[in-house]
C-alpha cells in the first residue's frame, strides 16, 4: 500500500459540509497523489454558509492518535487546522517533532470562522513564538495576521517580523490592496505570487485546501518556494471551477 506516495496529516476539525478541515484535506491530499492520514481536533456544526458549533477533541486523545500513527509510518508533512488554545497547539507540535523530527509542519492559522465564531485568541507572545520556532510554515490571511502580533502595525510587516521564526506566507484574498497576490516571506526573502487569472468564486475552506495542497507537494520533495507556487494554481483551479461555495478538486 502507497509504495510510491509519501505519508501526510492532517490535524484538524471536521466540517459536515466537505468544504473545509479534514474533509476537504483528504481530497486535495488525494489529488496530489499522496497518501493521507487526518486526526480530527473537533466536530462541527456548519454548513458552507454558516458555523454553529464545534466539540473539542480531548487533547490526550488527539495525542494518542498521533503517537500511533508516527509509531507505524513516516510521515512527510503535517498540516495543523483549527485548534482551541496555543497550549493544544503547543502539545501537538511537540510530539510530532518528539516523534519524526524531520516532518515538516504548516499551521494554517485559522483564528475564527468566517461567520465570526472564534477558535483561538493569541495573548501570549512569547508563548507563540516559541511554538513558531517549531513550525516550517504558517499561512494567515490579512485579517487572521493582525491577530498573531500584540503591536499595532501592518500585516506586512508582522509578517516579516514573524519570518524570523517561521516562513510566512501572507495570503492575499483579503489584501485591500492587491487583492488575490500571496507574499512568501522566508527570513530575508520576500516572494511575491501573482494568481494566473482574476477569474475566482469565494469558496468555503478555500485556506484549508490552499495549505493541504502546500503540505502534499513539500511531502512530493518540492521546496517550500515551489510547493507554495504549485499549491496557488491547485487553489486557482478550485476556486474557478463552479460559482458556488463548494468548490470541486481537479488534478
Amino acid at each position: 500500500m502507497s509504495a510510491n506516495r509519501p505519508f501526510v496529516l492532517t490535524i484538524a476539525g471536521f466540517d459536515p459540509s466537505g468544504g473545509a478541515g479534514i474533509l476537504a484535506d483528504a481530497k486535495t491530499f488525494e489529488q496530489h497523489h499522496v497518501y493521507g492520514f487526518a486526526v480530527n481536533t473537533g466536530n462541527t456544526i456548519q454548513t458552507e454558509n454558516e458555523f454553529f458549533e464545534i466539540q473539542w477533541t480531548d487533547l490526550d486523545f488527539v495525542l494518542k492518535s498521533l503517537e500511533k500513527l508516527f509509531e507505524n509510518h513516516t510521515i512527510k508533512a503535517v498540516k495543523i487546522g483549527i485548534i482551541p488554545s496555543l497550549n493544544y497547539l503547543r502539545e501537538i507540535v511537540w510530539v510530532v517533532k518528539k516523534l519524526s523530527p524531520k516532518t515538516k509542519i504548516v499551521w494554517d492559522t485559522v483564528l475564527k470562522s468566517t461567520t465570526e465564531f472564534d477558535f483561538i485568541n493569541i495573548k501570549n507572545q512569547a508563548f507563540l513564538i516559541e511554538i513558531l520556532k517549531e513550525v516550517d510554515l504558517i499561512t494567515p490571511n490579512y485579517d487572521e495576521i493582525l491577530q498573531l502580533s500584540s503591536e499595532e502595525i501592518n500585516a506586512e510587516t508582522i509578517a516579516k517580523n514573524l519570518s524570523e521564526y517561521c516562513a510566512v506566507l501572507l495570503k492575499g484574498g483579503h489584501n485591500p490592496h492587491e487583492i488575490g497576490i500571496d507574499y512568501l516571506y522566508t527570513g530575508n526573502e520576500i516572494l511575491r505570487l501573482v494568481p494566473n487569472s482574476t477569474l475566482a468564486y469565494g469558496k468555503h475552506g478555500s485556506g484549508c485546501v490552499l495549505s493541504s495542497a502546500i503540505t502534499a507537494n513539500l511531502a512530493l520533495g518540492q521546496d517550500l518556494k515551489t510547493a507554495c507556487s504549485n499549491a496557488k494554481k491547485y487553489i486557482e483551479t478550485y476556486l474557478q471551477s463552479n460559482q458556488t461555495k463548494l468548490g470541486y478538486h481537479y488534478e
